[in-house]
């Protein structure tokens, strides 16, 4: 449980950013930013991916809602999500696993991250759907947090960082209890050595947003209990607290469900995929 609380209060200083740029760019939107931000759509999941290897689950917050306010594009928020590690790497040095075992899971989340984002983001495009409209108010519809009623941008994006902080400490809180109730023993009785069903379960177990379900797949994967396709669908599929605060901030459930779906499908081919290079 000490765990949980430092890592949620690790998020606070991300929450925190992001809304100030949020509220920045939604005070300061003209012909120039809209420039700036198209060119910034071009790299996108470029940036992505290598925002999203840093092991801080923060990264992936930051990017739900970046995407919820029409900042970052959809490849570029799901490249996001398939690089994040989560607790992964810190555990599995702490446990001293190989340098280059943890060189490999990072350069593969990284390069089919890349790929995966540049791809969504061509078909988007070729579809005529690649833009967002770079719009805040919509978060504040959403939340009812009353922040338009302030002026300037520090109260708006006070009020965002704790509406999210509290939502955010209720969700994780709950999965928390439950993993230290039920788990790692749970979770060896889900046959994760098995070909491809363990990618599955894995790639499910990932999309439950708490770093304890990444602790626990590093152990179990360093104990000989869990495969290495489904050590790596895990990590594809776990981008922490991103799709929490996907759902809370973004208010289109279709795109949010299809984004979720996705995620979990490419990341449990991906592990099924790079269980042999590992």
């Amino acid at each position: 449980m000490i765990e949980f609380v430092q890592e949620t209060l690790l998020l606070l200083p991300f929450l925190f950013a992001t809304y100030l740029v949020l509220e920045a760019i939604e005070a300061k939107a003209g012909g120039a930013l809209e420039k700036f931000l198209e060119r910034a759509r071009s790299i996108g999941p470029l940036a992505g991916a290598l925002a999203g290897a840093i092991p801080q689950c923060g990264v992936s917050a930051a990017a739900a809602s970046f995407y919820a306010g029409g900042i970052i594009t959809v490849g570029t928020l799901v490249s996001v999500f398939l690089s994040t590690s989560d607790e992964l790497l810190p555990v599995l040095l702490s446990e001293r696993a190989p340098i280059s075992l943890m060189l490999k899971i990072v350069g593969l989340k990284v390069v089919f991250a890349i790929a995966v984002g540049f791809t969504i983001n061509g078909v988007f495009a070729a579809l005529r759907r690649f833009r967002r409209e770079v719009s805040v108010h919509e978060l504040c519809e959403h939340s009812h947090c009353g922040c338009r009623d302030h002026k300037g941008i520090l109260v708006p994006a006070l009020i965002h960082t704790a509406e999210i902080f509290v939502f955010i400490v209720i969700i994780s809180g709950a999965i928390e209890l439950a993993m230290h109730y039920f788990g790692e023993d749970c979770l060896q009785r889900l046959r994760l050595t098995t070909p491809f069903f363990g990618e599955l379960a894995a790639g499910a177990l990932g999309l439950i947003p708490n770093c304890a379900v990444s602790v626990a797949g590093a152990k179990l994967y360093l104990a000989g209990a869990m495969s290495p396709g489904a050590l790596m669908a895990s990590s594809f599929t776990g981008s922490g607290l991103g799709l929490l605060v996907l759902f809370r901030t973004n208010r289109n459930l279709k795109e949010n469900l299809s984004i979720l779906a996705s995620v979990y499908v490419i990341g449990v081919l991906l592990g099924w995929l790079c269980g042999a290079l590992i």
